[in-house]
C-alpha cells in the first residue's frame, strides 16, 4: 500500500525533502512497513541473481539507501534538487545524479543494471509526451533480462495500463507481472498498479 503515497505530497513552510522524510519516518513509527519496494526489488532480483539497481526518480533516497543496505549496487537520480540533497545528506557515498530523465545524458555512465526501478508515481509526473523517451532510455540501461519495474497511480485521463504496456512493447520490454501492491497482492482492476516487464534475453 506504501506506492499509494503521492510523492508530491508537501507544506510550503519547510523544504520538500525534510518533510518527505518526516512523513516516512512518521509512518514507521506507526508499526508501517516502509521498505515494500525494497523487499520486492530484492524477492525479483533474488530470483534473477542480479545485484546493480538504477532508481530511477529517487526522491529523498528512501529506496535507494535501504537497498545499499542490503548490499545492492544502487545509482539514483532525480530531478527536485531539494529531495536529492536531503538523500545526498543521507548517504553521501551512493552515485546521485540530479536530471531529467528524459534527457538521457543524464544516464551517461550508468549501466548495465540488473533492475530498473520507478517508483513513487514518476511515470505519471514525467512531462507528458515524455513517457516513450523515458522508459526506451531506461530499458537500454538493462541486462538482458532485467526488469524495469514501476508503480503508479491510475487516475481518470491520466496514464492507462493499456498505454504503459505499449510504451514499454516499444522499449523492447516484455510483461512479467503486475500486482496491486509493493507486498504483491493481486491487481483486480484497482486504481495503483505495481508492473514488472523484462528486457529480452
Amino acid at each position: 500500500m506504501m506506492g499509494m503515497v503521492n510523492t508530491r505530497w508537501q507544506r510550503t513552510d519547510v523544504p520538500r525533502g525534510t518533510d518527505y522524510d518526516a512523513r516516512w519516518r512518521s509512518l514507521a513509527a506507526n508499526g508501517q512497513n516502509i521498505h515494500g519496494e525494497a523487499d520486492l526489488v530484492e524477492a525479483l532480483l533474488g530470483d534473477f541473481g542480479g545485484r546493480a539497481v538504477l532508481d530511477a526518480g529517487c526522491g529523498t533516497g528512501r529506496v535507494a539507501i535501504e537497498l545499499a543496505r542490503r548490499g545492492f549496487t544502487v545509482d539514483a537520480v532525480d530531478a527536485d534538487p531539494d529531495m536529492l540533497a536531503a538523500a545526498q545528506a543521507k548517504a553521501p557515498a551512493l552515485n546521485w545524479r540530479h536530471g531529467d530523465l528524459a534527457d538521457p545524458g543524464v544516464l551517461a555512465g550508468i549501466g548495465p543494471v540488473d533492475l530498473v526501478l520507478l517508483a513513487g508515481n514518476v511515470m505519471i509526473f514525467l512531462e507528458p509526451g515524455t513517457e516513450s523517451r523515458v522508459l526506451g532510455s531506461l530499458a537500454g540501461r538493462l541486462t538482458p533480462g532485467g526488469l524495469l519495474v514501476a508503480g503508479f497511480a491510475l487516475q481518470p485521463d491520466g496514464l492507462t495500463l493499456t498505454r504503459y504496456d505499449e510504451i514499454a512493447a516499444a522499449a523492447g520490454l516484455q510483461p512479467a507481472a503486475r500486482w496491486a501492491t509493493w507486498d504483491r497482492q493481486p491487481f483486480d482492476g484497482g486504481d495503483y498498479a505495481v508492473c514488472v516487464h523484462g528486457a529480452r534475453r
